[in-house]
């Protein structure tokens, strides 16, 4: 079995994060959110793995590589327009030949593991796809399935507006060879895009067999700030405490707390889970439950919590700070300087919240 990740997004909805790096290279606990899903698919036996990117493909193969950090061989396929992600499948008609294949969205983050869920595909009875569901509280946003008696799925329905049930598909896919009959089968969806949905649901009316899987761990959608908080809150909650870089006995590090080679923590206070990014400076500061502190950050003289700081950014003499997205080589400091006003200079789709 082959493994297929779409990392090809342009990630608007993190904006402006994203205007300078792709969003699935966006951290959780200081790893991007793409190497989970390698590392998934790396545990789950599979060792060739497509990546279909799009206008930040040389910011993902400097991360990735060849793959041989992850133990797969990675094959680079590029999509020069976002045309869904049957599209994907499509232009990955070569890599994939006749073999099964996992599809797996490269910003999407899961608790469960894909080894039971390929090994039920692989002893099923000829099915030609299956899916993996949760329940969501608002299935009207999603691709929803109906599913039948025996476990079948009957059809899917996307961004239904009376929803057959609260099952929403999560972006992780397994296909047989016949996917590639049905994406050069189904025409383009009003938004102009081939979608995924309707490439199964082809599966489905011309008789073949579609399973599904409802996932029993947490999914969440990382496209946006506060889940992407919220996925980075999940994953520190499972860190165990690993402390190499230095700490003053001026210091105290209490819960799980991770702090890299090379960090320096200074006359302050780490309350985990948390971690603290190799060479990153903490002087005269606290860091607070669930933040992460990249790689060469600086905190001085502030509090920070339930945040994500991405590597070179800066806080000084700040107070609290909270719930907080800071992007790469980002500062927001404290000054004195006459006339004393709030100075500013944002990106396009910045957010300011002041107190």
């Amino acid at each position: 079995m082959k493994g297929l990740v779409l990392a090809g997004g342009s990630g608007t909805r993190l904006r402006p994060i994203t205007y300078t790096s792709a969003k699935q290279l966006v951290p959780i606990a200081n790893k991007p959110i793409l190497f989970y899903g390698l590392e998934a698919m790396a545990a789950a036996g599979i060792s060739e793995i497509g990546i279909i990117v799009g206008d930040t493909a040389d910011e993902v193969r400097a991360a990735v590589g060849d793959g041989s950090g992850f133990g797969v061989e990675v094959t680079y396929l590029a999509q020069d327009q976002p045309l869904g992600l049957a599209h994907c499948v499509l232009i990955a008609r070569e890599f994939l030949g006749d073999d099964d294949f996992v599809m797996f969205l490269g910003d999407n983050m899961l608790e469960q593991d894909l080894g039971s869920f390929l090994e039920a595909f692989t002893i099923g009875a000829d099915m030609a796809a299956q899916i993996l569901l949760a329940h969501v509280e608002d299935p009207t946003q999603f691709g929803v399935a109906d599913m039948g008696e025996d476990g079948r799925v009957v059809a899917l329905v996307e961004k239904p507006k009376v929803p057959p049930s609260d099952l929403a598909l999560v972006g992780v896919y397994i296909f047989d060879r016949r996917i590639h009959e049905a994406v050069q089968a189904i025409e383009p969806s009003e938004r102009g895009e081939l979608e995924i949905t309707d490439a199964i649901q082809w599966l489905i009316t011309a008789g073949h067999r579609v399973s599904a899987e409802v996932l029993s761990g947490w999914w969440i959608d990382t496209g946006k700030k506060d889940p992407l908080l919220e996925c980075n809150r999940l994953v520190l909650e499972r860190i165990e405490t690993s402390v190499v870089g230095d700490v003053d006995d001026l210091s105290e590090v209490t819960g799980r707390v991770v702090i890299a080679a090379g960090a320096k923590v200074t006359r302050s206070r780490i309350r985990g889970p948390a971690i603290i990014g190799e060479g990153a400076i903490v002087c005269d500061s606290y860091i607070g439950p669930f933040t992460s502190v990249g790689d060469r950050c600086v905190v001085r003289d502030s509090e920070v919590e339930y945040s994500v700081l991405l590597s070179k950014s800066s806080i000084e003499g700040l107070g609290r700070i909270t719930d907080s997205l800071l992007g790469r080589g980002a500062r927001v400091m404290r000054t004195e300087t006459a006339p004393k006003a709030t100075r500013l200079m944002l990106g396009d789709d910045s957010v300011v919240e002041m107190p």
